[in-house]
């Protein structure tokens, strides 16, 4: 009996203000504000060097912004006034707030500039969460 693939769902697109602490699989649509270097080292790998990159972006759309953790080749596409798509992405908690973050199972797309304006006085990323041990009874 031959397996039936799943159909291929399309995706549902997250507003930033609806993402949550411990949450994943957000496919959104950004723009980038900002992006800055935190790290940047080369490491060797056998006989080769391989460059570990990581920036700290500030994406958003209409309805908020958040810090965008990208990574080696995705910090080449995380410049400012570029929008993107970000499929798959996962909520990673630094220091008690959010951080938005794609993994291996992910991906970040250029896309054509969307026609909204970032809305920049509600950055989700200066939101602290406390975490919570919830004790059932």
């Amino acid at each position: 009996m031959a397996e039936s693939k799943p159909a291929m769902r399309k995706p549902e697109f997250t507003k930033v203000n609806q993402l949550r602490p411990g949450t994943s699989g957000h496919t959104l649509t950004v723009k980038v504000v900002s992006s800055k270097t935190v790290l940047q080292k080369g490491r060797a790998a056998g006989s080769q060097v391989r460059q570990m990159r990581l920036a700290e972006c500030l994406v958003g759309d209409e309805t908020g912004m958040i810090v965008f953790t990208a990574r080696n080749e995705q910090v080449d596409l995380m410049k400012p006034d570029t929008t993107v798509i970000i499929r798959n992405a996962k909520i990673d908690m630094f220091k008690g707030s959010m951080r938005l973050a794609v993994d291996k199972w992910g991906r970040i797309e250029v896309t054509d500039p969307a026609n909204f304006t970032v809305k920049e006085d509600n950055n989700l990323s200066l939101i602290e969460y406390e975490l919570v041990t919830v004790v059932e009874e």
